[in-house]
């Protein structure tokens, strides 16, 4: 894989074209293939480069949202899983320069590669071209992937996120109960508990039964995530 007409679908699905070819190379050769070069260095760029985009973005989406709740908004996005969506729209997968024990492992599935993959992409299109080409095309990408983004729809994605975990590693999904509700009815606030293949994993508060909901399986979410680090 990877030819120059292959290059040239790439730059016709991302809308850009590279005067460098050698540099969109570098940022599609996944460590697994040679020796001499890998897309580390534009990967370290490229995530960079995206954090800024999507801050500023929704900075200006939601001028009167909290930074807790923006910071949220953006760790949702700006995540493995989140680019291995976007690098799916562009079909990233196809381009990338892999080994053949990779390609044996399906690795032009894995989510870290294409995640990885697409952040270099986009590292090397900043070094090409500037902040402002790279915007254009993340925020192209952005409104296909999420055509509402808001914090309801982030807040669901943990839950989504958990169950589809749970369900792949232990054939269970994750069950909710609520442990304690204080406060009066005009500010009640709720203390949910989750619990995986009946073993509860961790609890957690909220102004409403769904969002005390929504924080446990983040947590839940973060520890799973943490035993596999």
């Amino acid at each position: 894989m990877g030819n120059s007409l292959n290059f040239k679908e790439l730059e016709k699905n991302l809308g850009y074209s590279f005067k460098k070819p050698k540099l969109l190379e570098e940022a599609l050769t996944h460590k697994s293939f040679t020796k001499e070069y890998n897309n580390e260095r534009l990967e370290f760029l490229g995530d960079a480069v995206l954090d800024l985009i999507v801050g500023e973005y929704l900075f200006e989406k939601f001028p009167k949202t909290a930074e807790g709740n923006l910071s949220k908004l953006r760790a949702s996005l700006v995540n493995e899983k989140g680019f291995e969506k976007l690098a799916k729209l562009l079909n990233l997968g196809k381009y990338i320069r892999i080994s053949i024990a990779e390609e044996n492992n399906d690795g032009r599935q894995k989510a870290s590669i294409l995640a990885n993959g697409f952040e270099a992409v986009m590292g090397a299109i900043y070094l090409e071209s500037g902040l402002e080409e790279v915007k254009k095309i993340v925020l192209k990408l952005l409104h296909q992937a999420y055509p509402k983004i808001d914090l309801d729809s982030v807040f669901k994605d943990y839950k989504t996120t958990l169950q589809e975990i749970t369900q792949a590693k232990y054939g269970v999904i994750p069950k909710y109960t609520v442990i304690k509700a204080t406060g009066p009815d005009h500010k009640k606030e709720f203390t949910v508990e989750v619990s995986i293949d009946d073993k509860v994993i961790d609890s957690a508060v909220g102004k409403s039964k769904k969002e005390a909901q929504q924080n446990v399986a983040k947590k839940a979410l973060d520890k799973i995530k943490g035993q596999h680090e």
